[in-house]
């Protein structure tokens, strides 16, 4: 997929239908002149309902279809008939969609699931036909109740994409590059900051045709929780990740440093992100000797994990995979 149509934020219009009007028909038959009420209830309206599909990874297909509608329910009819609910409309998100309401940008609900479905607006409710007025002192009633209107609103549609490992470094850190190595992914690359605007997903084969789901994050700059960069664009999808992989290259002034920026920015934008289990590769690390990893490690923290890596050489791959593995299952 290509970077433009990987859309992530898309505004929609909804209507659910209206219900439909109740019935006021009189029975008559042959030799029957004045029998009583048998109205039927109107239909409810048709519903306008989420569905979450496991096959997009994207909402560029409501990009140009930002309007939704549902069918009104059909009136009632004579001998207590009820008319034909309103036809429901689907509309399919890819998962770890969230809907706000456009005017307050409350969140109403998130779609998580395969098949998982959420009624977004429900449908009018239909009218009570005479039939269910008629009493004792009133046994010819000529009246019935008309339907409820439909709802209809703005809503936010927001994707945070679903992914195992969310892959966080400055711009031009090797990313893509690594991503491309270890996944079929084929993500833009090239040697000048912020080649990455948006999101890209690879799943990388391991063992016994076990899989998991790696996402490549556009790069974070110092003041990207303020908006600085590509921003709140694209922080947002590392809330969903089961992993973080900090990505610094072995040709950093400071790697110690870079990374605790990273870090930094995570916690400004959301401190629970620290909760995660945290991985740091250093890339590019084709280029050093036994004696520079000695002098890089001293400088590292304690206790987070790392290991030393090079997409082009190929090295340490297999051993990231494992270690990625073993993060995801413990």
């Amino acid at each position: 997929m290509t970077e433009g149509n990987f859309v992530d934020f898309v505004k929609i219009y909804a209507q659910s239908g209206n219900g439909g009007a109740g019935s006021t028909h009189l029975h008559r038959e042959k030799f029957i002149e004045k029998g009583g009420p048998d109205g039927g209830d109107g239909g409810r309206g048709g519903n306008v309902i989420l569905r979450g599909s496991a096959n997009l990874w994207t909402l560029f297909h409501l990009k140009f279809n930002k309007h939704t509608r549902a069918g009104h329910g059909g009136s009632g009819s004579k001998n207590t008939s009820t008319g034909a609910d309103g036809e429901d409309k689907y509309i399919e998100v890819p998962l770890g969609t969230i809907v706000r309401d456009a005017e307050t940008n409350e969140i109403i609900l998130e779609i998580t699931e395969n098949g998982e479905e959420k009624i977004l607006l429900k449908g009018g409710m239909g009218g009570l036909g005479n039939w269910h007025f008629r009493t004792s002192t009133n046994q010819t009633p000529r009246f019935s109740q008309p339907g409820m209107p439909g709802l209809e609103n703005w809503f936010l549609l927001e994707l945070k994409v679903l992914a195992d490992v969310g892959l966080v470094g400055f711009p031009n850190a090797g990313k893509s590059t690594l991503l491309s190595v270890i996944t079929s992914a084929k993500p833009k690359i090239a040697d000048y900051p912020f080649t990455t605007l948006k999101p890209n997903l690879g799943i990388v084969a391991y063992r016994n045709f076990q899989s998991f789901v790696v996402a490549d994050i556009p790069g974070i700059i110092e003041g990207a929780a303020e908006g600085k960069g590509l921003g709140l664009r694209f922080l947002r999808h590392i809330e969903r990740n089961s992993i973080l992989l900090f990505l610094v290259p072995a040709d950093s002034a400071d790697i110690s440093k870079e990374y605790h920026i990273l870090l930094n920015e995570l916690k400004l934008h959301n401190p629970e992100l620290l909760d995660k289990n945290r991985l740091l590769a250093i890339s590019k690390s084709d280029m050093l000797d036994d004696e520079l990893k000695s002098e890089i490690e001293a400088t590292l923290p304690n206790d987070l994990p790392h290991l030393f890596i090079s997409s082009l050489a190929n090295k340490g791959l297999t051993k990231l995979k494992d270690k990625l593995w073993s993060l995801l299952n413990d």
